[in-house]
């Protein structure tokens, strides 16, 4: 099971509506869920909250330590209790996915995301589990770094939002450790309503004169 849910952001309120704080806004809408409130723990340098299921302690993360070093309040965290690198999610935006997406990944490449690549090296381990916010790519590689950092357009806020609400739905099987079930409802969603069809215009609908 997942014992300890991760989401990644920059502190303070210039960075609070920011591409690059997906993961924040995913952690808050889960502890919306799990009626838990977020509160500074120093030990971990971070925003925590500890939460019981089934008997089983649950911890709810967001790392005060700016993004490139993510991984000293992940580690310290984990380590303390003794929770495994696969007993970990991470929730992070990600550029390669479309706003309105969200994939679940375990392990793989961070991909230049530079929290990820501090929790990889302060774990020793890549072998935890990914939630994959999309938030898009600007285009060029060079603007990457401008684009995190800018709020999305009204418009994309609303697609991670509503990502962000159809994948908490897979919150009860990560907690229960069933991640094929989890992974099948983040990558599941409602196909678009089929387009009524057009209806025939009066000209096509009457019989046409003999000999046209």
């Amino acid at each position: 099971m997942i014992k300890l849910f991760v989401g990644l952001g920059n502190p303070g309120p210039e960075y609070e509506a920011t591409r690059h704080n997906a993961g924040f806004w995913w952690i808050d809408a889960l502890a919306r869920e799990l009626k838990a409130t977020l509160v500074p723990e120093r030990s971990y340098w971070g925003l925590a909250a500890r939460v019981n299921v089934q008997g089983q302690s649950v911890w709810l993360l967001e790392p005060q330590t700016f993004m490139n070093l993510s991984g000293k309040s992940v580690a310290s965290l984990a380590r303390f209790f003794k929770i495994q690198p696969e007993e970990i999610l991470v929730a992070h935006d990600e550029l390669d996915i479309p706003p309105g997406q969200v994939k679940l990944k375990r392990g793989g490449s961070h991909a230049g995301h530079n929290g990820l690549r501090d929790i990889h090296a302060q774990l020793g381990s890549s072998d935890y589990w990914r939630l994959r916010i999309g938030v898009g790519h600007p285009g060029v590689k060079a603007e990457v770094v401008n684009w995190v950092l800018k709020k999305p357009s009204p418009d994309q806020r609303v697609l991670i939002e509503d990502s962000i609400v159809h994948s908490l739905k897979a919150h009860t099987a990560m907690l229960a450790g069933d991640m094929e079930k989890a992974t099948l409802l983040v990558h599941t969603t409602k196909p678009p309503r089929p387009k009524p069809p057009r209806p025939a215009t009066a000209a096509a609908a009457e019989p046409k004169p003999a000999g046209e």
